[in-house]
């Protein structure tokens, strides 16, 4: 797996939840409240890597727990198509409790996000606040899928995976700022995107069925407008994975809902405005506006 010289030491764990393992990475003070942090769902993702610049900064306040997602890293592999939203929050609400965890704060990008608005809408007793940044999910049915989404869907289709389709994917549809991102991050991307696990069962492809689908748009959900989850949104100005509007539509509806559109930015804010991030993700997990 990928390594980065800005994440602190971490203690890492493989979780036995319902029979499957979730890869969990933990650092910060084991008394501080507790933040778990979930990667978005691109091609060759996981938790580390997906928040690499954020970690050491919101661990000198919180006990920071990054798992892999069920179908991703060092997880398990394989997740429910009929309903990948609900089974990516039955693992991670398992991982709360084999954390002997009642609440924590969640922190989502993209998939992630998905993930942590279902876990919160199932079982809102569990969440004490959320940040979401470009969540899926978001009036999916009600339009074609971004270019970007395509992108992300078919890139175990047709001729299978590549080193040039991954970098077309991050380059020209998940940052705003195509020469920001390194070598290293697309080639370590890439390797994990071809495990043959991975190859096997690929953890976010198109939904099996309109049923399936309808279920990954929270704006049918009638539980959104009772959520009263204090929520920070976050979305790239420029993000061509998830349409930007989904933010205001999450914001007309969540009873207690922050909404920050960040300029010039697309659909990795975390890691491409990681100073202005790391701020109000942290003041808004602490209360402080």
């Amino acid at each position: 797996m990928t390594t980065h010289t800005d994440t602190p030491p971490m203690h890492e764990s493989l979780l036995d939840v319902g029979g499957r393992q979730i890869f969990v990475a933990e650092t910060g003070p084991a008394d501080a409240t507790p933040v778990l942090l979930l990667h978005g769902g691109g091609p060759g993702a996981s938790g580390v890597s997906n928040y690499s610049r954020n970690i050491a900064e919101l661990a000198k306040e919180y006990r920071v727990i990054v798992p892999d997602l069920p179908g991703y890293g060092r997880s398990s592999k394989g997740i429910d198509r009929a309903d990948p939203f609900g089974a990516l929050a039955v693992g991670i609400r398992g991982v709360l409790d084999r954390l002997g965890l009642e609440r924590a704060h969640f922190v989502g990008n993209s998939y992630g996000g998905s993930c942590a608005l279902r876990l919160a809408l199932d079982t809102p007793d569990r969440v004490d606040r959320m940040v979401l940044m470009g969540p899926g999910g978001i009036g999916t049915t009600r339009g074609l899928p971004t270019p970007g989404l395509n992108s992300l869907l078919d890139y175990y289709n047709g001729d299978g995976p590549s080193r040039l389709k991954l970098e077309k994917f991050v380059r020209q549809y998940l940052v705003f700022n195509a020469a920001d991102v390194p070598d290293s991050v697309i080639d370590a991307r890439y390797r994990d995107s071809v495990d043959p696990e991975v190859v096997a069962a690929p953890p976010l492809r198109r939904p099996k069925s309109l049923k399936a689908l309808w279920k990954m748009d929270f704006t049918r959900d009638a539980r959104l407008s009772r959520l009263p989850v204090p929520t920070l949104v976050l979305w790239g100005a420029a993000d061509k994975v998830n349409r930007p509007s989904g933010g205001r539509m999450l914001a007309d509806r969540l009873p207690n809902c922050d909404l920050y559109t960040v300029a010039n930015t697309g659909h990795w804010v975390q890691w491409e405005r990681a100073d202005l991030f790391n701020s109000l993700c942290a003041d808004f997990l602490a209360g402080r506006r």
